[in-house]
């Protein structure tokens, strides 16, 4: 069977790694995106899928947009018998959509149609959810809108964080999208259509959709905490400065404490407990204040020497 394969983030590379593998499958070409800043030095490096690709020797095609000419003619040139596409980072035009005989198969991060869009794994956690899985789909020019093929579903953890999620359901991939493939090639597979009343969003993340509402129960501020790891984090201010914090609900040290406004500060034995909404408490773990590395709770309140009016408030 004749590939191309698109993706982008390390997310997608163990799939690649096992279509390499298996000898029913030729791998015409890899498209990734173009070679962009990545890490503090915003040094110009290509993606993980890229060096993936340059370790087995693969073609490489890295257009700066799916809807031009050129690719069009790089698509129909190969003649592909199937696309398979994993966190790519384009919406795929209906040309292109129309050259493989098998349609281009994509690896979605979510049990479909919930959490559609870039993020499912943050949203997922964000949200408080306790299962999630993959879905692969044969993509049509909407966003994750295409009928579903196979699903994997998996339980979250309760301390599971986004990046320990990811690595996870990437493991898995690869069984499925080969499945996928050998499925749809002896037509064992039926597509399904999605309920599209039932669909949920999973947008890019925004440095903003980290900021902390201390009126939110700590069950959520975790979820949060746990689902924007490791960007944008979870962050608040104290006496003005931007601070990132990390933490959990707390036990049952806080069930004494009275009732306090949201953002309250309270030290208990060596511990830091911020109030939350519905009289749910925080235990704090680490802060990094801004411009600073992290350090944990106990250090920051001996730099601090918190004051009777010191609290944690909205951004």
């Amino acid at each position: 069977m004749r590939l191309v394969f698109c993706g982008t983030p390390a997310f997608a590379v163990p799939s690649l790694e096992r279509l390499i593998a298996e000898p029913e499958f030729e791998i015409q070409a890899v498209v990734t995106q173009p070679d962009r800043p990545r890490g503090r030095g915003l040094e110009t490096a290509p993606s993980p899928v890229k060096r993936a690709a340059q370790a087995a020797a693969l073609p490489l095609y890295q257009p700066a947009k799916l809807r031009t000419d050129e690719a069009f003619e790089f698509f129909a040139g190969l003649q592909p018998d199937a696309v398979v596409i994993i966190a790519f980072g384009q919406i795929v035009p209906q040309r292109l959509i129309d050259i493989p005989r098998l349609g281009w198969i994509n690896l979605h991060a979510s049990l479909l149609p919930r959490y559609r869009g870039a993020a499912p794994i943050h949203w997922a956690i964000a949200e408080g959810e306790a299962r999630t899985g993959l879905t692969t789909m044969r993509i049509d020019a909407g966003m994750d809108t295409g009928p579903m093929l196979l699903r994997w579903e998996t339980a979250i953890g309760p301390d599971e964080t986004a990046p320990e999620l990811a690595a996870r359901m990437a493991a898995a991939g690869p069984e499925l999208v080969v499945a996928t493939l050998r499925g749809l090639d002896s037509g064992a597979i039926e597509p399904r259509p999605q309920e599209h009343a039932l669909a949920t969003l999973a947008p890019i993340l925004k440095r903003e959709d980290g900021g902390i509402d201390w009126g939110w129960r700590a069950a959520k501020i975790y979820n949060r905490m746990r689902g924007f790891a490791p960007w944008p984090g979870t962050y608040t201010r104290f006496r003005g400065e931007l601070c990132h914090v990390r933490g959990r609900p707390a036990g049952e040290v806080a069930a004494s404490f009275e009732t306090s406004e949201p953002g309250t500060l309270r030290v208990a034995g060596a511990g830091l407990y911020v109030a939350c909404g519905e009289g749910t408490w925080l235990a704090v773990e680490a802060v990094q204040r801004e411009g600073r590395r992290e350090i944990p709770a106990q250090d920051f309140l001996r730099g601090a020497r918190l004051g009777p009016g010191d609290r944690f408030s909205g951004v």
